[in-house]
């Protein structure tokens, strides 16, 4: 159901079938993988309509290595409610930063929310393509 929401959500971008199936593998999440993970649903009506996935960089950064918001709740602030979950998450886990691989289409997504650009990275599904890495640094709160 994941890796169908997150195929769903990609697609928005206008993405062609080509790059759309070279993508399909790195999209896949597997019940196991969900399990061995740290993944957080979002659901709207009892449907699953967003998701995201923290990763451990190190003792001090976390990163976000997947999030993705079914389309037809694109654009109702669901997108910034799971970004300030994770965000809670990964400070209550100590962590000073949280590291997000974006899509190039979503950079400014997360440039919005207070996150800055600190290089590439390249992706994990097309070769030669550079996605963009973005730091936000997790300020204690007021």
């Amino acid at each position: 159901m994941l890796a169908a929401l997150a195929m769903r959500s990609k697609a928005v971008w206008g993405y062609s079938d080509a790059f759309m199936a070279a993508c399909r593998d790195e999209l896949s999440y597997t019940a196991a993988a969900v399990a061995a993970g740290d993944f957080t649903v979002a659901e709207v009506r009892t449907a699953v309509a967003g998701f995201y996935a923290l990763g451990v960089e190190d003792r001090t950064t976390r990163s976000l290595d997947a999030m993705f918001v079914a389309p037809e709740w694109i654009g109702h602030g669901l997108g910034r409610r799971l970004l300030a979950d994770a965000v809670s998450r990964a400070r209550a886990a100590a962590a000073s930063r949280l590291l997000i691989e974006a899509d190039p289409h979503a950079e400014g997504f997360y440039l919005a929310a207070g996150a800055r650009r600190i290089g590439t990275r390249p992706s994990g599904s097309i070769a030669g393509r550079e996605l963009p890495l973005l730091e936000l640094t997790l300020t204690a709160r007021p």
